[in-house]
């Protein structure tokens, strides 16, 4: 018994750091874009946020310098590690509340606001809809998972392990990517923001210069197809300018 002593630490240790990372990581997971999206079922995202804490647990061990297991140390450690990867998770979270938001703006703007408006699991517009699922598979296409193991090591540098986060850093940070996410929401759907401006003052022309003809009448399918056509058009660039975006706050968040 006494030599399976050592071999009892090395378990209790690994379980213990196992343990801390794995608050952090489930709570991310409850707020992460694509892999903790409402859609998956809870059990699944269980599944992966255990095979993340298995990936990630090696490479942070030799970092963390842990106390030893007691039930004040976990309650702390329960309480630091859930509000940092809340808040890490919803820092990931609003890029996706970006491409919502734009692709509500263009729907709104263009009068397609009502097509398709409860296709899933939020009642989003049809233009939100289609970016939204685009958006989701092309970061599941691009190695998500790897990069959302690197931005969890990386977060042991910016909130590091049993601290709480500084309030005032929280604030900043936050009102600065709520900014960021409303430049980047106008930004992606200011083509069909322009092609709006541009419908209406040729309707009021048209009205000017003809006021018996029913403008309206004239103009709704003429706004209807400008709009697909946009989205056609300019789909593959907003996904771009959105990707590069996200990718650039993965590599260097808060910057």
């Amino acid at each position: 018994m006494t030599a399976l002593l050592p071999l009892v630490e090395i378990v209790t240790g690994s379980f213990w750091i196992g343990l801390v990372v794995f608050l952090r990581v489930g709570a991310m997971m409850m707020a992460m874009p694509a892999l903790g999206e409402q859609m998956i079922p809870a059990r699944f995202k269980l599944f992966i946020a255990l095979m993340m804490t298995t990936v990630v647990t090696p490479a942070v061990a030799p970092h963390l310098d842990l106390p030893e297991p007691t039930l004040n140390v976990f309650l702390y450690a329960l309480a630091t590690e859930t509000i940092a990867g809340l808040f890490l998770g919803m820092m990931l979270r609003m890029f996706v509340m970006a491409i919502q938001v734009a692709g509500a703006m263009a729907a709104q703007s263009t009068s397609l606001s009502q097509i398709l408006g409860s296709a899933g699991m939020d009642p989003l517009p049809a233009i939100g809809q289609i970016l939204f699922m685009a958006a989701l598979a092309l970061l599941m296409t691009t190695g998500f998972h790897v990069k959302v193991a690197m931005f969890i090591l990386l977060s042991y540098e910016i909130l590091p392990a049993l601290e709480f986060p500084n309030p005032a850093d929280v604030a900043e940070a936050g009102a600065m990517r709520v900014s960021k996410t409303v430049s980047l929401a106008f930004t992606l759907a200011a083509p069909f923001v322009i092609l709006s401006v541009l419908y209406n003052l040729t309707l009021g022309v048209i009205n000017k210069a003809m006021p018996q003809l029913m403008v309206a009448f004239v103009g709704a399918p003429v706004i209807t197809f400008g709009a697909m056509a946009m989205l056609l058009v300019a789909a593959p660039l907003m996904l771009t300018v959105w990707f590069e975006a996200f990718e650039s706050f993965l590599i260097a968040p808060f910057r």
